[in-house]
């Protein structure tokens, strides 16, 4: 299932903004930040488990648990942004 995945503030500094994921159905939040991780280059810096981030899906704050549905769109940020 394709997702669409946006990253905030400082996170979007170092990743970009916005781009299309290809996920396996029944798949979690934190499944994808896993995907994401293993990609190497930036992300396990940015998305390190160490590291406070948190997780939005279409537009909900939720813990990595949670299941994503096809087509929702999930974002990554820190936990404090400006506006």
């Amino acid at each position: 299932m394709k997702i669409q995945v946006r990253f905030f503030a400082s996170l979007r500094e170092a990743l970009g903004s916005v781009e299309e994921v290809e996920l396996p159905e029944g798949s979690t939040l934190g499944d994808l930040r896993d995907i994401l991780l293993a990609r190497g280059g930036r992300y396990p810096v940015v998305l390190a488990r160490d590291r406070a981030v948190r997780c939005a899906l279409n537009h909900v704050l939720l813990d990595e648990s949670t299941v994503i549905d096809a087509g929702a769109e999930v974002a990554f940020f820190p936990p404090v942004t400006g506006g």
